[in-house]
């Protein structure tokens, strides 16, 4: 065969059967965009999100270094600072042990010197002022100075109080800048001068590794060129500093990555890849559904054009080529409008959903990253190349003489033509219906999905279960408490919460029942004998830390039973105890946290006073008990909110026989229902001015995150729906009207023997119903084997879900798309009915 030179042909037969093509080219690029919005908006959301709780996070570990060392002394700094791997060194060391003016005790404040590559990784930007200079500068947030009831003027007064090595140490500073405060990092920092160090270098020698005092310590954050393998950089440079990370190493020095970047610690699981995939899937598939749909469409309308070009040589590579190479024309135009227009909508959503998340308030941070608009477009246009392969295959494939006879309503040999009875116009619709199954699957698909979708969504925010939610952070109406203990800093008797609060809300109106809860380190128990022999948390005789806590009434009748029994009377002999189980995040039971089984014997040890005219005066006591059965460690509820190996549950009356000094911990209490806000508007008044040292937290509050999150899954959820639905509708639209100007002939002869065009209509109305009907069951059938099936199986793997099957969405769907397959048919035959009978006969096959 002689190979002849015809590209130019092909581009120009190509751009000649574009430009023919306008209500398809127009279709098809908003189908396009509409697919690239999904796939631009979601990438946005995706890594926006990513992006911003990894700041967020950041901004909670106190900085963007990718390691820190930790409690180093100036020569050990000065060993490392050199190392060729490092990027960038901070210099971090904290001025005192803790700042104890009684202003920040809700709000705890550090005393630092940093280093200007230390205050940039601390993201420490000046809103007004300079950095300090001078040796009694100081610079702060702006939530501190308010704390401190300093103004925001540079040259205002501050006086700290500061804790260095167990001595108070008052002293007066000005200030020279502040910013303001990170929502996210809940601890107020005040930084002074190289000056200020370089005056007090005698206090400033750190001995943390003797006396565990943070004086002059010094935290080292570390950049290194990149992100990956941050552990094992780190390692390396410890040993090449001549350093080690065994804690019994003479050269030991704590160190750790930190955790806020999400390629230590953020693994995709079988489960997240899957699930990650099909949503990706479903979106190709949703636009394959349209873009394939109007290509087909497309060259079914223009076969008779294809057949003549293959007469006239045209082979079926160049018929591929010439759609392909208009598809790429299409996806020119309506790619770069979806990745504009999904970018700006996802990033509208990242803050949404970063508001109903644990990081609400932080700074959103979007940027417009490469890998969005990439990754968008390339799976914009696979989703083009996949969709124009089938079509341009048939293309290809048809023969000239068939193309010249070809007509939408031929039957494939050995197919079966449905007999019509009579000229009823629902039974002729009904067999135009039948046409082309294929078009009609794809149309009924692509409608049905979006309200699945939609249904799904709704499904999923109705699963939301406010009883579980709550349950995890609070197990009544209020919990209050001294304000270290929301801290996580309650220690004993020095910061226990006050009787007279306690008395003060029992007289509340409305007031139903309390209890309190004792513990306290103070109050330290440690357990004999236990399996866990390779516990690092050991006294010099064996016995192992444990947290132990007393409970009045109301509380221990709060505590979820996970095996054995709570019999408050075996409780009260003194004989039986209760040992506490971790729970997971999803609110999952880890048994492998339980030391015992129920009926073991657990032997518990203490110091007491043997004189009471002689606290200091202290032996080792011991107390035998038999476990009773297992609970669960609530982290909000029933514990000092710290982590420990060994809990254990005993009724107040028994613990407070067992210490000394028994210390309330916190007291938990429920208020009738029309008295909840009154008490919490108390509350909040009460712990402002009356006691400011106490706090509380209330199931109000706890409840309004909980309406947050079901917002942000509706809105979220919604908007991908919403955009699918476009996609669906505007599918259907393309295919009732494609059909239409395709049978333009077909009508024109109904027409002309006698067929009105109020029967035509009323044909092209059943269609439409027809299509509607259908998808409506499609959508009813798949709603409900995907809520089943997929909704039901997150509920189970979700603590804060409990399955709610929801069809109401899927009800309300039916009439509005009968609507639409009434309406659309009427609208676009009034568009394309311009001729007269006689043209369209007349008019060139």
């Amino acid at each position: 065969m002689i190979k002849v030179n015809n590209k130019k042909a092909v581009v120009t037969l190509s751009a000649k059967s574009f430009r023919a093509n306008k209500t398809r080219n127009i279709i098809a690029v908003i189908a396009i965009a509409l697919t690239t919005i999904l796939f631009t908006s979601i990438f946005t959301m995706g890594i926006g999100t990513v992006e911003s709780l990894q700041k967020a996070t950041m901004r909670q570990a106190g900085g963007d270094g990718h390691a820190m060392l930790k409690y180093l002394t100036q020569e050990q700094f000065d060993a490392v600072k050199d190392n060729s791997a490092i990027k960038e060194i901070a210099l971090d060391m904290a001025l005192c042990d803790s700042v104890d003016n009684e202003a920040l005790l809700k709000r705890h404040a550090e005393f630092w010197y940093n280093d200007v590559i230390g205050l940039k990784l601390a993201f420490i930007e000046l809103k007004v002022g300079h950095l300090p200079k001078k040796e009694n500068e100081v610079i702060a947030d702006s939530k501190t100075l308010e704390l401190l009831g300093v103004p925001l003027e540079l040259g205002a007064p501050v006086r700290l109080e500061l804790n260095i090595r167990g001595e108070t140490i008052p002293r007066d500073f000005v200030l020279c800048g502040w910013w303001e405060s990170d929502p996210a990092f809940n601890v107020g920092q005040v930084f002074a001068s190289r000056a200020y160090v370089d005056a007090h270098l005698d206090e400033l020698q750190c001995s943390y590794y003797h006396d565990y005092s943070m004086t002059g310590a010094i935290s080292a954050y570390i950049m290194f060129p990149n992100s990956t393998n941050l552990q094992e950089k780190l390692d390396k440079l410890l040993t090449e500093s001549g350093f080690s990370s065994i804690e019994t190493d003479p050269t030991y020095v704590a160190s750790n990555v930190n955790w806020s970047y999400l390629s230590t610690n953020f693994g995709l699981d079988t489960g997240t890849i899957l699930g990650l995939g099909c949503g990706l899937l479903l979106i190709v598939f949703t636009g394959y559904l349209i873009i394939y749909n109007i290509f087909q469409i497309s060259i079914v309308r223009d076969i008779r054009f294809y057949g003549l070009l293959k007469t006239i040589g045209t082979t079926a590579s160049q018929l591929r080529r010439i759609i392909r190479r208009q598809a790429l024309l299409l996806s020119a135009v309506g790619i770069p409008i979806g990745l504009f227009l999904g970018f700006f909508s996802g990033k509208a959503l990242v803050p949404l959903l970063m508001d109903n998340s644990s990081y609400a308030g932080s700074a959103v941070s979007v940027s417009p990253n490469p890998l969005i608009f990439i990754g968008s477009a390339l799976f914009a246009l696979i989703t083009v190349f996949i969709s124009t392969l089938k079509p341009g295959r048939m293309a290809g494939k048809v023969s000239p003489i068939e193309a010249v006879r070809y007509t939408e309503s031929d039957v494939p040999k050995g197919g079966r033509k449905k007999r019509v009875s009579g000229a009823r116009m629902g039974r002729m619709a009904l067999s135009n219906v039948g046409r082309n199954k294929k078009r009609t699957i794809l149309v009924v698909i692509s409608l049905s999905l979006s309200i699945v979708l939609f249904n799904t969504v709704i499904t999923l925010s109705g699963s939301i279960d406010m009883d579980k939610f709550l349950s995890k952070f609070s197990d009544t109406d209020f919990l209050i408490a001294h304000a270290d203990y929301f801290n996580n800093d309650f220690y004993g008797a020095e910061n226990e919460l006050s009787e007279q609060m306690i008395s003060t809300v029992e007289a509340l109106d409305g007031f139903e029942k309390g209890g309190r809860l004792y513990g306290g380190r103070e109050n330290m128990f440690f357990a004999e004998n236990s399996a866990d022999t390779g516990s690092i948390n050991k006294t010099e005789e064996g016995y192992i830390y444990s947290a132990v806590y007393g409970l009045e009434r109301l509380p221990m009748e709060r505590l979820e039973l996970i095996d054995g029994e709570i019999d408050l009377k075996k409780l009260l002999s003194g004989n039986y105890i209760l040992e506490g189980v971790h729970l997971d995040d999803n609110g999952r039971v880890e048994m492998e946290t339980a030391h015992y089984q129920v009926g073991d014997t657990v032997v518990l040890h203490n110091w007491r006073a043997t004189d009471p005219s002689k606290p200091d005066e202290q032996t080792d006591t011991s107390h035998t008990f038999t476990v009773l059965g297992h609970v669960a460690i609530k982290t909000y509820t029933n514990s000092d909110r710290s982590y420990w190996g060994y809990t254990f549950y005993l009724p107040a009356e028994i613990y407070k026989t067992l210490v000394d000094v028994p210390a309330v911990m916190s007291y938990a209490f429920n208020v009738a229902d029309p008295q909840e806000s009154a008490a919490e508007t108390f509350l909040k008044e009460y712990t402002s001015s009356v006691e400011p040292l106490m706090n509380y937290e209330s199931k109000a509050t706890t409840a309004s995150s909980f309406g947050g999150m079901r917002s942000t899954v509706l809105l979220v959820g919604g908007a991908l729906g919403g955009i699918i639905g476009l996609i669906g509708i505007l599918n259907f639209i393309n295919a009732v009207l494609t059909s239409i100007v395709a049978r333009k002939k077909e009508f024109a002869m109904l027409q002309s023997v006698g067929m009105t065009k109020r029967q035509l209509k009323k044909m092209l109305c059943y269609e439409g119903t027809y299509y509607a009907g259908l998808s409506g069951l499609c959508a009813l059938v798949l709603g409900l084997v995907i809520s089943q099936v997929v909704v039901r199986s997150i509920c189970t793997q979700l603590w804060f879900l409990s399955y709610r099957m929801v069809v109401w969405p899927l009800l309300v769907a039916v009439p509005v798309l009968l609507l639409l397959g009434v309406a659309v048919p009427l609208v676009l035959y009034g568009i394309t009915d311009r001729q007269s009978i006689v043209e369209r006969l007349r008019e060139a096959e």
